[in-house]
């Protein structure tokens, strides 16, 4: 749904001849080749794909909304140009690849990872692009450090792990602080649905940010026995329309996705456009 969701995005600030920064703050190493990660570690394991991307692979493409249409077809291209020759999907791109390929030369792409490993492999993946930089560096910091940007335009996607305690917390901070350095900004936070009453804390703090229109987009895929459900991704300062494009995506991705009978999308407005 994130990737689904970041590509409207994308293509929305792009309606405007000028370019924008792109900031990714957990970036991850870019792009990931599913063969591998079915072998796991040191066993094999039950690949995820094909409950994910592997649901859409195959659809018909008049089935598809617009903006999930858009996404696969970049999917595929991105997995051609890796070499795959086999019918199923193996080379995915990650949200720094996948922005990548659609990026204009007027766009500047920075890209965070603060795991050695992971940005090693990074920076190799963008070796040979030009307009993207790679930063070992905490990603929460980078948005304080070149915000506002020279393009006076912005998409920042925070998508972190959720592994440290304070992740919601630091997420809050840097929205506040991202806010005051570039109120026009837009912030694309992904989140895990796992406690309901996480989320609805988060939704409170954030509240009293005194935000510009905020949009939550959440997706229920599992039924509600499992650890995590689904997902949702926070959207500050939604371009024009895309709340209609959003609905539209999640309504057919729960019904694509969907895993039990409780699947849904929904869309929350944390504060409205005026």
């Amino acid at each position: 749904m994130k990737h689904a969701l970041l590509v409207p995005l994308v293509r929305a600030l792009q309606r405007k001849e000028k370019g924008f920064l792109y900031l990714d703050t957990h970036a991850g190493r870019g792009s990931y080749d599913l063969a591998v990660a079915a072998i796991g570690d040191t066993h094999a394991r039950v690949p995820e794909w094909p409950e994910g991307v592997g649901r859409l692979w195959n659809r018909p493409a008049g089935e598809l909304p617009g903006g999930v249409a858009d996404y696969i077809a970049l999917v595929r291209e991105y997995d051609r140009r890796e070499s795959n020759a086999t019918p199923e999907p193996r080379f995915y791109p990650g949200s720094p690849a996948l922005v990548n390929l659609i990026a204009r030369p007027q766009e500047r792409l920075v890209l965070c990872e603060r795991q050695p490993a992971e940005c090693a492999a990074l920076r190799e993946k963008f070796q040979f692009t030009g307009g993207a930089q790679v930063r070992e560096a905490d990603g929460y910091a980078t948005v304080r450090a070149v915000l506002p940007p020279l393009e006076k335009r912005a998409l920042v996607l925070i998508d972190p792990p959720f592994e440290a305690q304070d992740e919601w917390a630091q997420i809050v901070a840097t929205l506040q602080d991202g806010l005051k350095r570039l109120p026009g900004g837009v912030f694309a936070v992904w989140y895990p649905l796992t406690e309901r009453a996480k989320v609805d804390l988060f939704f409170a703090e954030l509240r009293g940010l005194a935000l510009p229109p905020t949009l939550a987009v959440e997706l229920v895929v599992n039924p509600p026995a499992a650890k995590m459900v689904g997902c949702g991704v926070l959207i500050v300062n939604p371009p024009w329309k895309f709340a209609d494009e959003a609905a539209a995506t999640v309504e057919y991705l729960a019904k694509v996705l969907g895993q039990g009978a409780g699947a849904r999308g929904d869309l929350i407005w944390l504060a409205r456009e005026t």
